[in-house]
């Protein structure tokens, strides 16, 4: 007892060495929904020590005069995409784009936009420095055969494909090892009436993994845009209803089971908003990296009214106002990443939009702070101006509680007590190079296929053509003889212009961080096969969704391919970059085929020679 005592006691008067910081004269809108109210805060440390009128100053603290500013918890965006460009034909930088969130206030993210083997290095380049960035929340992707989320052609572990209740429980199981922040549950195959709808998941499942996700202590987020599978989703218990429900009204059933559950509703106006009335704000000067902004000054947008999107966003609007006046609790999301919903920018400008929908300014300020956390289950922690919460906090010139249009004029952005440098961030998105993640060194075996892992302790993922009618294709370890395991890839080509299917090798988990294999000459591997393949290696610098590439081919008979790195000439033509191996995301071995045919490799023994 004496000894926790004086633990105690040790680690106050640490916190108390610190030093602190005092923001003096700020209305202080606190995200509870409370009136706003001028007070003095002290930050000491990563945390809020005290809030109150008239709060002494201690002394030596670093004193923030802040009359005419307020000062709003740092927000949320429930809905992200990372690692998308919001800009077409690019490559996204998920460092720039996290600094695009801080460089507007957004202090925590929930990210839909990767899969669970980039989770480890992407939490270990932030906590380290690596990358600066808001606290993020990784969500694990699960969606139903031929649904929406699984027709990106991004593999079988980007979005989990479930259809019963006891394959869902079995996903979560599988899941849980990569300690996912949440769960993100493509539960809705509508298309807006603009393509044949998706699949969509039945009560049971979804109520199978909601069950399987509380018991591990992760929240539950959904694709659902239709009243109906709302309805599935509120039953179910679901923790969060993102996107904005667009094909009828609300009416007393829905509302009536998200209060018995306690349902968010994060409505993603931002992305929805018709593309008629989006004016591109001087803002994303800042907020969008050198090939954005050379594409967008050559972008015209049409000026052709879909009336179809104006009539579905009238019903976003009107449900978004028909939930908030029934008391339902409303979060905030954008699905940014998206084309035109640009990362950072669309946070704000969904409380705006919020705004539009029926919420008060200090309504849609706190759907963006304490609801969000709450819908998220870290309000203990943040989302709200209290004594012992994280100081993730914002000062904003004038009275975004009045006119929410303030809201985008933030002036300061503090991360746990520590102010971030916006002018540093912008720099940092304005260069013309990707973010810096120092590239690990190459190692000369690459996969030789005798572990459910590759060589380096990747995990090898498939990839096809995209669209609801992708190429299928099943891929595995066979024997090459007793004790010798190789790859096998067998693909059955869809009935459309250029399809394909690929097997990735990662050189680092998830392909996050380059690899540096400039020491070596060229990639070698035996196959055997039918015909002519492609060998595509993604480098992280270049960011046009291009790749170098080189044909080979493969017989009946096993045979050693050699492809010097010479030889790998880069898809587009329009600005050939040489390549030099100092930076190789993965390896990609590609079968394309006419549509309609079948197509099979197999690989072994993949390495870097000299």
């Amino acid at each position: 007892m004496l000894f926790r005592l004086l633990l105690v006691l040790t680690l106050t008067a640490v916190v108390r060495a610190q030093p602190a910081t005092a923001i003096v004269g700020a209305t202080v809108v606190d995200g509870t929904g409370a009136q706003p109210r001028q007070a003095t805060v002290i930050l000491r440390g990563e945390r809020i020590e005290a809030v109150a009128p008239g709060a002494p100053v201690p002394p030596n603290a670093r004193v923030i005069r802040a009359e005419g500013l307020t000062l709003i918890p740092g927000l949320f965006d429930l809905h992200t995409h990372l690692p998308y460009s919001a800009v077409s034909n690019l490559g996204g930088d998920w460092g720039k784009n996290l600094k695009a969130y801080l460089w507007c206030g957004v202090t925590t993210v929930t990210d839909f936009g990767t899969y669970p083997e980039t989770f480890e290095p992407m939490r270990r380049l932030i906590r380290t420095g690596v990358i600066d960035g808001p606290r993020i929340h990784l969500a694990a992707r699960i969606s139903t055969p031929g649904g929406h989320g699984a027709e990106g052609g991004r593999g079988d572990f980007f979005s989990l494909e479930v259809i019963t209740p006891r394959e869902a429980r079995a996903a979560i199981k599988r899941l849980l090892p990569y300690q996912p922040d949440a769960i993100k549950v493509f539960t809705d195959g509508w298309r807006y009436g603009t393509s044949p709808d998706m699949t969509s998941m039945e009560e049971a499942t979804l109520a199978a993994i909601v069950e399987e996700a509380h018991r591990a202590g992760l929240e539950v987020l959904t694709h659902t845009v239709t009243l109906e599978k709302a309805k599935i989703a509120a039953r179910a218990g679901v923790d969060v209803i993102a996107h904005g429900i667009g094909n009828a009204p609300v009416d007393d059933e829905l509302i009536q089971l998200m209060k018995a559950k306690g349902v968010t509703y994060a409505p993603t106006l931002a992305v929805y908003e018709p593309r008629e009335r989006r004016a591109r704000p001087q803002m994303l000067a800042t907020l969008l990296a050198p090939p954005a902004q050379r594409i967008l000054a050559i972008e015209r947008p049409s000026p052709e009214v879909d009336t179809q999107r104006v009539r579905r966003w009238q019903l976003l609007l009107a449900n978004n106002a028909a939930l908030r006046a029934a008391g339902i609790r409303l979060g905030t999301g954008t699905d940014a990443g998206v084309t035109g919903t640009y990362h950072g920018w669309s946070t704000l400008r969904e409380l705006e939009l919020q705004v539009e929908g029926g919420l008060t300014p200090l309504e849609a300020i706190t759907a963006a702070t304490g609801n969000s956390a709450r819908a998220l289950g870290v309000d203990a922690e943040r989302g709200t101006i209290a004594t012992g919460k994280l100081a993730d906090l914002v000062l904003v010139e004038g009275e975004p509680h009045r006119d929410i249009a303030h809201i985008r004029r933030v002036q300061r952005v503090f991360l746990g007590g520590r102010e971030m440098d916006r002018e540093a961030l912008a720099r940092a998105i304005a260069s013309p190079d990707p973010t810096p993640i120092p590239p690990r060194p190459a190692a000369m075996l690459i996969d030789n296929f005798e572990g459910e892992r590759s060589a380096v302790k990747t995990l090898r993922v498939n990839a096809t053509d995209g669209g609801h009618d992708h190429s299928k294709m099943t891929f595995g370890r066979t024997l090459r003889a007793p004790g010798n395991h190789a790859l096998s890839i067998q693909a059955y080509m869809a009935e459309k212009a250029r399809p394909f299917a690929a097997v990735q090798l990662p050189l680092s988990p998830g392909a996050v961080e380059p690899v540096n294999a400039s020491g070596f000459s060229g990639i070698e591997f035996d196959a055997r096969g039918a015909g002519e393949y492609l060998l595509r290696v993604p480098a992280y610098s270049v960011r046009d969704n291009s790749w170098h590439q080189s044909p080979f081919s493969a017989g009946a008979v096993w045979a050693r391919v050699r492809i010097p790195f010479a030889s790998l000439k880069q898809d587009k033509t329009a600005a050939p970059v040489s390549f030099t191996g100092r930076d190789i995301l993965m390896l990609m071995l590609v079968i394309a085929r006419p549509p309609g045919s079948f197509g099979w490799l197999e690989v072994d023994n993949v390495r870097f020679y000299k």
